[in-house]
């Protein structure tokens, strides 16, 4: 049975392969750099190099797979995911695990992309899994800079909270997903194990740096001025904003015990997140 991961080289995908490769499946993996995915694997995976954007590129990866996982970011979701799954289906693939978002639920702008991709994989005709994760917690790494150069967070959620998630569960999910045929026709929403406001997020991340840090909250204007000088797209841009605004009105703050249900354990705190990668928050 042969399997290709998308995104194999990206903080999600890459946990995938290694999970997959530690259970001795030799995957196959579509990527942009061939020489930066056999520095991640080396032989141990089936390198294929293209891009989901390139029809051609995906189907000659596609070609001969039973079981896809599918990775694809950014307001062109819809559009990948509609081309990656009419080209399942003409190649005879089974199965399409897609990694979306917990935001579908709410029907934000980034939920909104991934609800039009789920709706493409349905129509295809191909069994599907629906892994929702919630914000990952390496999303927290975009403070890296603000807390290096000045000690500070600033965030436009003020009190509202998120269940952040941890991306080795989001990997270990979608490997269960990918190979337990239970899961087939179910959507799997994934959250990490308790609700924090991006306060308590900071003084997780202070407590594991040893330094102080100040939280400050912003307005939804700074929050997309600030935004904007990273963002790919205007887009791109809004998108982040409604989510901000979504969790400070307390939208996004529920969780759900799928991690446990499905890995037999609590999902991992951010805590033991933030420990891992002190390094990249020290002054």
């Amino acid at each position: 049975m042969t399997y290709l991961i998308t995104g194999a080289t990206g903080d999600v995908g890459a946990r995938v392969v290694r999970q997959l490769i530690e259970r001795d499946i030799r995957p196959r993996i579509l990527v942009r750099n061939a020489e930066r995915a056999h520095a991640f694997f080396g032989q141990a995976a089936e390198i294929r190099v293209g891009d989901l954007s390139n029809p051609a590129t995906t189907r000659s990866a596609i070609k001969g797979v039973h079981t896809l996982f599918l990775v694809n970011v950014g307001p062109e979701i819809p559009q990948r995911d509609e081309a990656a799954a009419a080209i399942a289906r003409d190649e005879g693939v089974r199965r399409i695990v897609k990694l979306s978002s917990l935001d579908v639920e709410q029907g934000l702008a980034i939920g909104a992309w991934h609800e039009k991709g789920e709706a493409a994989i349905r129509a295809s005709g191909a069994a599907f899994t629906f892994v929702r994760p919630t914000g990952f917690m390496t999303n927290l790494l975009a403070w890296a800079h603000s807390i290096k150069t000045e000690g500070v967070v600033r965030s436009s959620t003020a009190n509202g909270s998120r269940p952040f998630i941890h991306s080795e569960d989001i990997a270990a999910v979608s490997v269960a997903a990918l190979l337990n045929e239970d899961y087939v026709s179910r959507i799997l929403s994934i959250t990490g194990p308790r609700s924090l406001t991006f306060s308590d997020a900071t003084q997780i991340i202070a407590h594991a740096v040893g330094k102080t840090l100040v939280y400050q909250t912003i307005s939804d204007e700074e929050a997309g001025e600030r935004y904007s000088k990273v963002s790919g797209s205007p887009e791109e841009t809004a998108a982040h904003v409604a989510l901000w605004r979504a969790i400070r009105e307390g939208r996004l703050a529920a969780t759900t015990d799928e991690v446990e249900q499905i890995l037999g354990r609590k999902p991992i705190s951010l805590e033991r997140w933030a420990s891992e990668n002190a390094h990249h928050f020290r002054f």
